[in-house]
C-alpha cells in the first residue's frame, strides 16, 4: 500500500477547493445601453417545479431625461416583467408594473428580491445556482440590451448572504394575477 504524504494531501486539498470555485457563478459583466448603465445582475435559483424565477440588477439613467424600462423576453420563461412589491395591511404584495419602471435622469434604481424586480413567468425549467439566465430588456428611449444573469444559489443575494424575503410584522406575501 502506498504511504500518502503530506505533499500530496495539500495537493489533493487545494485541487479540491479550486474544484469547487469552478461551480460559483462567474461576476456578472455591466451593461451600458444609451445613457443607461446595468451593473450587478443577477439570479437565484429555482426549486423543482417552480413557475416563477426573478432577476435583479442596478439600473442607473446617467442622461438628462427619463428613460422606462420593460422586460420583453426571457430564454428561461415564456413571459418577463418588471414587478414590484409592497406591504399593505400586513401582506406582502407584488404586481406587475404597468409601462415599464421609470428611471428619472441621474436615479440609480436597484431590483432587488424585496422590492422592484424583473419576474420571469411560466419558466421552461428550473434556474440552476451555476448557470445563467439571458433576458432581453427594453427602454424606451435608450434602446434594447440583452443581459447575462448569473444564477446564484436558493435564497441567495449578490454578496451572498442570506437574501430571503424578510416581511415586517411576519405578514404574508400575495401575488395579484395578471
Amino acid at each position: 500500500m502506498r504511504e500518502i504524504t503530506r505533499t500530496t494531501v495539500s495537493v489533493l486539498v487545494v485541487a479540491f477547493f479550486l474544484a469547487q470555485l469552478s461551480v460559483v457563478p462567474s461576476l456578472a459583466a455591466d451593461y451600458d445601453v444609451g445613457s443607461i448603465h446595468i451593473a450587478q445582475p443577477w439570479s437565484r435559483a429555482t426549486a423543482k417545479g417552480a413557475m416563477t424565477g426573478a432577476g435583479y440588477m442596478t439600473i442607473t439613467n446617467r442622461g438628462t431625461a427619463p428613460d422606462r424600462v420593460s422586460c420583453v423576453s426571457s430564454d428561461a420563461s415564456a413571459q418577463c416583467q418588471i414587478h414590484s412589491m409592497t406591504m399593505e395591511g400586513g401582506i406582502m404584495k407584488m404586481r406587475p408594473v404597468e409601462g415599464g419602471l421609470e428611471i428619472k435622469p441621474g436615479e440609480t434604481v436597484t431590483l432587488s428580491p424585496s422590492g422592484f424586480h424583473m419576474m420571469l413567468v411560466n419558466l421552461n425549467h428550473p434556474l440552476e445556482a451555476g448557470q445563467t439566465v439571458k433576458a432581453t430588456l427594453k427602454f424606451d428611449k435608450a434602446g434594447t440590451v440583452d443581459v447575462v444573469y448569473p444564477v446564484m444559489a436558493l435564497g441567495a443575494s449578490p454578496q451572498g448572504a442570506d437574501g430571503g424575503m424578510k416581511m415586517p410584522g411576519g405578514g404574508m406575501m400575495q401575488m395579484d394575477k395578471h
